[in-house]
């Protein structure tokens, strides 16, 4: 063969190989990482200037704006700089500790928050993937939290084993409830957001009365809605000493979530649920039982909030309340959104919301209002839902692929744009 045929048989080749990598860095491009990056960055913009607009020292420099620009101008910088610097502060490391145990406190409280939220992210995204939506994290974790609180108080038994019980009680107890509304999705057709909306509020009314009565407090009926000290050997140790509140139930989370990524990604049981999730009649021509399927999703992602229950119940020294969610089992929705239901991604979201919240007292002190940070999350939540509204911001990002002919390999939208 001449060089010039050799020549002609490899320039098709190197085309090929072209397009191929054009094709990647389309996918990358319109993908949800870099949307959810978009997503984050935009939150940040906004949150700046809300914080600039209701500064007390930037307000009264909008009454001369045109006359004097710079001193709005050097209030709003100085009032950035002062804010980001308190939640890098609040957050990663404190820059004005006195020793490095202290300067890195904030770090380990913001891995002190992202436990729960990374494990019932997890178990709000599993349901994602299946197809489900799962409101009732709230109703999950309070349920988990109850029933891993009589384990650690009601029943005694030595040190190691009193701890793996209660955990097992948080687990069992959240993953009943969450399984409660699969199977009314399975056998009755009943909307998973209704019934778990609904369970919130029910796990809620009798996890009060357990803490009311002697079930959860030890004492009569009129006593005050908490729960009785758990038992020194049911609690998770600190993770670093007594001077820090990071405990050994933030390794727990991060177990869940290599656990999730098996599931979800290499067993069988997580292919069948992501069949259903994607088309339930298929899967059910393929032979799958799609209303197992349902309660088994159901199931596993009570377990998963439940493991972010016994953080919360047997994470502390003392007893604790009906405030014991704190919120976690709506922003867990959040987190799963942000993560894209990946395990990975939902690592990351996790990370960021609780370091988000760690910072809060930090910015309160540069008079920063804490509202700032909750509005953060709601337009995290606005981008991730509204991927139009992304691409129409940052009109460089492509919209991603939806048709691909399997015969061809012909992908339509490319095609599109290589004819304009």
């Amino acid at each position: 063969m001449s060089t010039a045929e050799q020549t002609r048989s490899r320039a098709p080749q190197r085309q090929k190989r072209d397009v191929q990598w054009r094709d990647v860095a389309h996918d990358i491009a319109a993908g949800s990482v870099v949307r959810s990056i978009a997503a984050v960055f935009l939150s940040l913009v906004l949150a700046a200037i809300l914080i600039i607009f209701t500064n007390e020292d930037v307000i009264p420099t909008l009454g001369y704006l045109f006359q004097r620009p710079s001193d709005f101008f050097n209030a709003a910088g100085q009032t950035l700089v002062a804010s980001f610097s308190a939640m890098f502060r609040g957050a990663i490391f404190n820059t004005s500790a006195p020793t490095f145990e202290a300067g890195i406190k904030p770090f380990t409280e913001s891995l002190r928050f992202a436990g729960p939220l990374i494990a019932a992210g997890l178990g709000i995204a599993l349901t994602f993937r299946a197809g489900l939506f799962n409101i009732g994290g709230q109703g999950q974790l309070l349920t988990g939290a109850a029933w891993a609180a009589w384990g650690a108080t009601m029943v005694h038994l030595p040190p190691v084993l009193h701890l793996l019980f209660a955990i097992l009680m948080g687990l069992v107890g959240a993953a009943l409830w969450a399984g409660i509304a699969g199977f009314l999705k399975a056998k009755t057709g009943a909307h998973e957001v209704i019934v778990t909306i609904m369970m919130n509020y029910v796990a809620l009314g009798l996890v009060t009365f357990a803490m009311r009565s002697p079930i959860l407090n030890g004492t009569g009926e009129g006593s005050a809605a908490v729960t009785l000290p758990p038992d020194a050997n049911a609690l998770f140790p600190r993770l670093f000493g007594p001077g820090f509140e990071l405990r050994w139930s933030f390794v727990l989370c991060i177990l869940a979530v290599f656990v999730y990524w098996w599931l979800m990604e290499r067993s069988a049981l997580g292919f069948r649920l992501r069949m259903v999730g994607l088309n339930p009649d298929a899967a059910r021509a393929a032979g799958v039982n799609v209303q197992r399927a349902i309660i088994v999703a159901m199931v596993l992602s009570g377990a998963f909030v439940g493991i972010a229950a016994v953080n919360q119940a047997l994470g502390r020294d003392g007893n604790f309340g009906p405030g014991i969610d704190a919120g976690i089992g709506f922003t867990a929705i959040t987190v799963a959104l942000l993560g894209g239901s990946r395990a990975l991604g939902v690592l990351f979201a996790g990370l960021l919301f609780g370091a988000l919240q760690a910072a809060r007292p930090a910015m309160q002190v540069v008079d920063v209002s804490p509202e700032i940070l909750g509005v953060v999350q709601g337009l995290i939540v606005l981008f991730i839902a509204a991927p139009p509204l992304v691409r129409a911001i940052f009109p460089f990002l492509p919209a991603p692929r939806e048709i691909k002919d399997i015969a061809t390999g012909a992908r339509p939208q490319l095609d599109r744009k290589d004819g304009e």
